[in-house]
């Protein structure tokens, strides 16, 4: 069985991954919260993660891995965006969820085998409130239920901060009814306007740490091999979860193995609204941006490392697609090159499993190559549109335009010529006219759909 290492960043060291069962690998990533499209930064563990997803299937087999990601579907931000528009929370949300998972799913992403809503397990979260403190990790104070950080000695142990230097560097919410300032909510009181369920300490709902904790709880155990999520997240949200968990259960020791993918950047600078850099994956995807081309992109990047989107990494991918697609057109898949495969069991280095990629299609093995981009979720008929709808629109076109050509170079009458130019430029056309012929190679904007006032 392939030996797979990852970057455990609880033990900051690579490690090699031993199951705690290896018939049933489970593993937890933490989802988003649906308010709002998901922005180009949001896909990004959701990516990373896939890749893990497949990995473990292959190796372990498909019916010995589960993966659970939640859907936070109670917060602030959602009922922030209900009183702004108007529109109930459960109609925003279940839309925010198809958005969601539409999205991903036009990256390759497969979807997990759970994906809890949080507002499904309210009742496990305030059980496991109760019983933090009864064990006294807890404390009820003006209506609010906050954990006591101080109870529990490792916290801080996750993320490698003392208690100290995070009051120093953390925005922590100033509150008169906290014994210590890092203590943090695990039950909120709810006015008649906002969502609440009942509860021992009055009508509330919880703070945002908690639901990940009484979820992975009664979906995955006390004990689960893998967390995964953004490094955005490790503090204080998953410092909260370990602390959380680790004390309503210390009969288990939660998740074994952390992994934190580093953050996106546009063009060399963090994406924000004030730099108009910022844009989501559906803005990329109607703009003629391909999803295979987004994954394509992502996993040139090792997940540890910051991820520069660029138009020319997008570009460079599209180009390196339609290559590997023409050459598989047709080609059975055969096994995953073992090139590819030791460098994904290699802390997940997509990176190195591209350049072997890359090294297949110089070598001609095609087959090899179509195995190994598989399981990298590329090169498959579910992603495929894209790359045919242009191969059939623009081959009659290249030689239409060739006629037309050839016709004004006798006539020197050149208006077809530029008209037709012109309308394959603005459907996202390369157009590319030699002694030799002529090529019309699609951009990253090409819509197919615009190719009709060429006809």
């Amino acid at each position: 069985m392939t030996e797979l290492k990852l970057h455990n960043t609880r033990t900051r060291r690579k490690e090699v991954f031993v199951p705690i069962h290896a018939d049933d690998i489970r593993m937890y990533v933490c989802g988003p919260t649906v308010y709002d499209r998901a922005h180009l930064g949001n896909a990004r563990p959701v990516v990373v993660f896939d890749v893990l997803y497949r990995l473990l299937r292959h190796v372990y087999g498909a019916d010995h891995v589960t993966y659970v990601r939640n859907f936070t579907d109670v917060d602030d931000k959602i009922n922030a965006r209900a009183a702004s528009s108007g529109r109930p929370i459960g109609e925003i949300t279940e839309e925010t969820i198809g958005w969601f998972l539409a999205d991903m799913a036009a990256l390759g992403a497969l979807e997990p085998d759970q994906m809890p809503r949080a507002t499904e397990f309210i009742p496990q979260m305030v059980a496991m409130i109760g019983d933090l403190i009864a064990k006294g990790h807890a404390y009820v104070a003006d209506g609010h239920v906050l954990f006591a950080v101080e109870s529990y000695k490792e916290y801080g142990a996750l993320s490698g901060r003392s208690i100290d230097d995070m009051i120093a560097g953390a925005r922590v919410e100033v509150a008169p009814y906290k014994r210590n300032p890092m203590d943090f909510v695990l039950w909120k009181p709810s006015s008649d306007d906002l969502p609440g369920w009942e509860s021992p300490w009055g009508r509330g709902r919880p703070g945002w740490h908690i639901e990940c904790s009484a979820m992975s709880y009664e979906l995955l155990g006390a004990s689960f091999d893998i967390h995964g999520g953004g490094n955005d997240l490790m503090f204080p949200h998953h410092e909260n979860e370990v602390a959380q968990s680790c004390c309503a259960h210390p009969e288990g020791g939660f998740a074994n193995v952390w992994l934190h993918n580093e953050m996106l950047q546009v063009e060399g600078k963090k994406m924000s609204k004030s730099l108009g850099n910022f844009f989501t994956v559906r803005d990329l995807l109607d703009q003629g941006v391909p999803g295979e081309v987004i994954r394509f992109v992502f996993l040139s990047t090792h997940y540890r490392k910051p991820m520069d989107w660029t138009e020319k990494k997008a570009k460079e991918a599209e180009a390196t697609l339609r290559k590997w697609r023409d050459l598989t057109a047709g080609i059975a898949p055969t096994d995953v090159a073992a090139g590819v495969l030791a460098a994904l069991a290699d802390d997940l280095n997509t990176a190195g499993a591209i350049a072997e990629m890359h090294r297949l299609a110089a070598a001609g093995d095609v087959g090899a190559l179509k195995a190994s981009a598989g399981l990298l979720g590329l090169l498959g008929d579910e992603l495929g549109d894209w790359a045919v709808a242009s191969q059939v629109d623009l081959g009659g076109l290249a030689g239409r335009l060739a006629q037309v050509r050839d016709a004004a170079m006798i006539s020197k009458n050149f208006a077809e010529v530029d008209r037709l130019k012109a309308a394959l430029v603005a459907a996202g056309v390369e157009v590319r006219m030699s002694k030799a012929g002529v090529e019309l190679v699609p951009g990253a904007g090409f819509d197919p759909q615009k190719l009709e006032a060429v006809r």
